[in-house]
This record gives structure tokens, sequence and C-alpha cells, in this order.
């Protein structure tokens, strides 16, 4: 029987797949059950049939699994930003070390097992940074789960209270200001998105993104976010006129106090700017950083080079522990910050440079640079091929990945094989925890090969001269040693039969008649008779 939409059948779940979907079988058919969990019974509906596969949503739970809880969010699961608040942290664990698993050995091929993972201590309001999207009609929410449908979210469980703070501002000046927000169909409409970055003290930064170079009554605006986030230490209006769904543009603009916020990780102090990189979960970022560090095996002399280093957060926790660091990464902003986050921590030891990763890294292997370890952590999309070769060029004892999608960093440990790099160890750390994405830390060794050389032995260079202590190759080293010369076996026989010293039949003898050979040069013959005199063999 094929499946066909709108069909129900009762199935048991036997795993996960991504997305956190439940996987179970119908005639031998792969079926992804949206909101169901490992070993439980359910009455399915099927919504769509692909040739190998289908998906379906679960209609009944008949036997439920004892990971199962009630949500405890009245969003969910509506709104796209948690994957996992019908299922206990446990299991939420478990599914997410097993992905990580799974694609290391299926998609990369390799054979490095999975350390048990990095689970937070704080599953509520741990994100440090907080992206609203703002649609057409004025909803300050996020996205819908696979759609740009924004659904408004007042109270959300993993952002910082002063982010609600700052949507509720934003929200109220809109509709006082009648200002639009963005529509992506269309590429009107004013506000795209809301950006609120917060540190360990409580202050936060806000930034407005808007299609446009401006907003009406802007001093308003700045108003109603004081009052509504009192700690806040800067108000920035970015730029972005560019059409689609990208959150930031290329001009900002500081409406009151500061254009950064400062926050420490790792011991380090670092001042963040809106575009600079900087992990969202800060407890598990000093976890994971640690762990790089760990896999990175560095003893206080090595040279280490970061590529998308940020605004350089794993790059200044490698500091402390190498020779020499150096830091690459495309952001202008990211690498100021970078460069003045050493100079605050008082780091002497470590250079940035401007440039996309893979110019960079181009750049770097043409100078010989050859670093000891290479550290990556790149977007989603993980490292392009051309990097992937780059980094190879430079031969590092150790390459260090980092990733937030464990499927491309297995195809790139796959690329990183076929140059000679196996993954050794992996680890896994819950970074967003409720939420589908896990970072991975894998760490790449350089495989040493067995060197086998294949050479021509003369049997005198393994047996002694029974006239004398010396063998072909010590008398030749002798002559080279003290004249600077180099003879070749011809001539050291020739120069043996001189004086009297037969070598076995046959050896060194023309094979005709007719042969001509070259003849000792009379100043090698002289180099030769001394050292047949040194090792008192005439």
């Amino acid at each position: 029987m094929e499946l066909a939409k709108n069909q129900e059948h009762t199935v048991t779940i036997e795993g996960y797949g991504e997305g956190g979907m439940g996987v179970a079988r119908i005639n031998g058919c792969v079926v992804f059950v949206h909101g169901a969990l490992r070993g439980e019974k359910c009455r399915v509906l099927i919504l769509k049939t692909l040739k190998n596969a289908a998906f379906a949503k679960a209609v009944e739970i008949l036997e439920p699994s004892d990971a199962r809880i009630a949500p405890d969010c009245p969003y969910f699961p509506r709104c796209g930003g948690c994957t996992f608040r019908h299922m206990r942290y446990e299991e939420e664990l478990r599914l997410k070390k097993q992905r990580v698993q799974d694609n290391l050995s299926r998609i990369g091929g390799s054979g490095a097992a999975v350390e048990d993972i990095l689970g937070a201590q704080d599953t509520l309001r741990y994100r440090n940074k907080a992206q609203y999207p703002v649609s057409a009609d004025g909803a300050v929410g996020f996205y819908r789960a696979r759609t740009h449908e924004v659904i408004e979210c007042r109270h959300c469980l993993l952002v910082r209270p002063e982010a609600e703070a700052a949507a509720e501002a934003l929200r109220g000046y809109m509709q006082a200001c009648r200002v639009t927000g963005y529509d992506e169909r269309t590429g009107r409409g004013l506000i795209r998105h809301l950006y609120v970055r917060s540190n360990a003290a409580g202050e936060s930064l806000i930034c407005v993104l808007v299609n446009g170079g401006g907003l009406p009554e802007e001093e308003k605006l700045v108003a109603l976010l004081r009052a509504a986030c009192p700690e806040c230490v800067g108000i920035v209006l970015g730029t972005n006129t560019k059409k689609g769904n990208v959150i930031l543009g290329d001009r900002y603009r500081t409406l009151w106090g500061e254009a950064w916020i400062e926050d420490t990780l790792c011991g380090r102090a670092f001042r963040l700017s809106v575009p600079s990189f900087y992990q969202v979960n800060r407890a598990q970022a000093e976890r994971l950083y640690q762990k790089a560090i760990e896999f990175a095996a560095l003893t206080g002399k090595e040279t280490v080079l970061d590529l998308y280093c940020g605004a350089g957060t794993i790059t200044l926790a490698m500091a402390g522990h190498a020779g020499r660091v150096l830091g690459a990464e495309i952001v202008p902003e990211a690498v100021a910050d970078a460069r003045g986050n050493a100079a605050r921590s008082g780091v002497q030891n470590a250079e940035f440079f401007c440039g996309d990763a893979s110019d960079v890294a181009k750049k770097l292997a043409q100078e010989k640079l050859r670093p000891d370890v290479i550290t990556v952590d790149p977007p989603r999309k993980g490292l392009a091929a051309d990097v992937v070769e780059s980094i190879a060029a430079m031969q590092p004892e150790r390459v260090v990945y980092v990733s937030c999608d464990s499927a491309t960093l297995a195809r790139d440990v796959k690329r990183f094989a076929d140059l000679g790099y196996i993954a050794k160890r992996a680890c896994a750390v819950d970074m967003f925890p409720r939420a589908d994405h896990t970072e991975t830390v894998c760490q790449l060794v350089l495989r040493k090969p067995a060197v086998h050389i294949n050479i021509d032995v003369d049997v005198e260079e393994l047996v002694q001269d029974k006239r004398g202590a010396a063998t072909y190759g010590q008398i030749k080293a002798y002559v080279l040693e003290h004249t600077g010369l180099k003879v070749s076996y011809l001539y050291i026989a020739q120069v043996k039969q001189k004086y009297g010293i037969i070598e076995r039949e046959n050896y060194n003898k023309p094979k005709s008649e007719d042969t001509r050979q070259p003849q000792c040069p009379p100043e090698k013959e002289k180099a030769i008779t001394e050292a047949l005199r040194h090792f008192g063999m005439i």
C-alpha cells in the first residue's frame, strides 16, 4: 500500500530526524512525524509524500513517552524559536548528541566517538541577544516554524527581560507615530528588526534596523526605549535597504549613548558593536571555548590561526596558551572590536586581519605561514571547499573546528579526510537549550604517513672492507667533509684498485670491452687517497 496525503496510520516512533521530528516506518517508507517522541505509539495523519519519505503529524498519542511533558510556553509550537518544549531536557540532550554522532559517521565517514554532551545548567532566559522580526502589520515577535510569518510573542522564555521590555516599547512607538513594519514580499515598510544585546551585568545595547536612513520622531523612540530599559548603554539605528530577510545592514548611526556594549568571557573583556559575532549563551560559550582549548593541545609555544574570529573571542581565549595568535574576520567593525579587545585585555601576542576567510587563508598559505593549530568557527553553511584546501595547504598539526551545524561539519570532516586530516575527538555543547541547533567542537589531526624510501644499497655499504675499517659511504663522507668534493663509488674503486685493494670480480667493470669509463680526476684521487690513509687502508 502506497502512502497518500490525508491517510491515517498507527505507528511506533523509532528515533529522531532533523528538526527533532519523530521517525517511524510504514511499509518500509520512512515517515517524519511532527511532535512525536521516541518510543511513542501514535495515530498520525500523512501531510506530504515524497519518493522515499513522508511527513505526518501526530493526531493522537496512544502510548506517550516518559520523556513527554506539557509545554510551558503558550506560543509553542506555533513559534519557531523552540523545538523541544514538549520533552524533558535529558531526552533533548540525548537526541542532540546522537544527531552529532550520526552526522559524523554517516555524512563524514568518521569513526570518532562523540563525548558526553555538555548540557546547560540554565535553560531559561539564557539568550544574551534577541532579534525580533517586525511584520508589515506591526507584529513584533518571531517567525512561525519554517515560514517568515511573524508570531507576536510578548513573553518569550529564552530572551532576557530587557529584550522583552524593548520589544514592548517599539510596539508603542510604532502605534503612536504610525510607523510601518517591513514587508519582505514588496520591499516596502520601514522597521525590519529589533536587535537587543545584553551582558552579564544586565546592561543592553539596542539597535533598530530600518529600510531607510531614518525614522520619524527618533527622539520619541529613544525616550520610550530608555524608559523601558533603564540599564541601556546605547541605542543605534541600522540601515538595510536590501530585499530579503538578511537582518544586519552595513551602515549604523548612534541615536543615543554608546555604539557598543562590554562583557567578559573566559576572563577577557570584550567590547561588542552591533555587527560583532558573539555567542548567545555566555555560560555555555565559556565551556565551549575551554573544550576548544583542550582540543588545541597547546603548550605555550604554538602559532594559532583563528578564521572567522568575530570580535576575537576564541582568538583571545587561545592567546594565553599559545606563543602567537592570528585572527581573521570579514566584518571590519568586528576586526576593530577584536583589536580593541586585545588591547584592553593586555594581550600582546595577537594580530587581526580583515578579509574573507578564503582569501586570508590563501594569502597566508602563499606566504608559507605554517600555524601549528588552526581554529575555525564558520557560519551554519560551514567552510567553502577552497578554505578547506587552503587550511590543509598550511599543514597545521591540528584543526579545531567549532560548528553550529553538525551536518555541514560532517561534510567538511570528509573533505579534510581526503586531504590527510582525521577527526580524532568531538564534543557536543548545548548552546541553545530547547532550540534545535547544537554546537560541536571537533579535533582534526594531520595523519602522519608511514614513509617508505626505496634506495639501492651496495653490499659494500653494509659490510666493511676486510682490508680496512671504512665503507664506501664512510670514505665519501670523509672526502666531502674535509675537501668539499663529491666522489662516486666508481672513483673510490679505481683508487683502491691502484693501491692493490682488489674488488670482487666484475665490481664496477664495464659491460663491454669497448665501453669507456670516466677516470677519477687528480684532485679527487688525491682526496680519496688521503681518506684511505686516514682509515689505515694504505
